[in-house]
């Protein structure tokens, strides 16, 4: 799977994606992640994305053109029948969460559009990408942590990222998990986990 990130910060993902399980599921080629510099569709020396709003307000804007020739090039080679989608990350769209990241997965490429300053322009959200995407009911200064949130969480559903199909635990189904010491101060690991009884275990564990 290929995820294409619009960003004007692309510095901001090389540490996160160059560790632990990201870095592994590039490295054995799983998933493909391209950083995509805004700046670079500008025509102005400046490389300006954004302007001021009409009607007046506080802060810049990121202007709509900009985004559209960035997502052009980005779709331009369209392979057929690949299975594409165009989301743009906003506290106004829809909660991101399990179904959508497993959904998210079936998809060959996913273009996210990192919005900053004081909003993207409408007409991106009304005409240009597919669905809107927040992470949560909060404010931040950027996409860029969303993207992050995205691809982590859709990368684990896909086959072979993971070293466990167990480990691909859903949020209600998730159980506690103890490792040694066995006891530690007053705090002791349950006593079922440590019998050996794998029937017993697994009634635990779904309670």
């Amino acid at each position: 799977m290929r995820f294409e990130i619009i960003t004007i910060f692309p510095n901001i993902f090389k540490s996160y994606f160059s560790e632990s399980i990201i870095k592994r599921a590039q490295k054995k080629k799983l998933v493909k992640i391209n950083i995509h510099n805004l700046r670079d569709y500008t025509n102005d020396k400046h490389k300006t994305v954004d302007d001021k709003p009409y009607g007046g307000g506080p802060g810049m804007v990121v202007r709509a053109d900009v985004i559209y020739k960035a997502v052009k090039a980005l779709t331009k080679l369209k392979i057929k029948n690949e299975k594409l989608k165009i989301i743009l990350f906003s506290a106004k769209g829809k909660k991101f969460d399990q179904k959508m990241a497993k959904r998210f997965s079936k998809l060959d490429k996913l273009i996210m559009i990192c919005g900053r300053y004081e909003g993207v322009d409408k007409r991106v959200a009304k005409y240009i990408v597919d669905e809107e995407v927040s992470v949560g009911d909060y404010v931040l200064t950027g996409g860029e942590i969303p993207a992050m949130i995205v691809v982590d969480a859709v990368s684990r559903f896909i086959p072979g990222v993971l070293g466990k199909y167990e480990s691909l635990e859903e949020i209600k189904g998730s159980y506690p998990v103890y490792t040694r010491p066995e006891k530690f101060k007053k705090w002791s690991v349950p006593k079922v986990l440590l019998s050996g009884n794998h029937k017993k275990i697994e009634e635990w564990r779904k309670k």
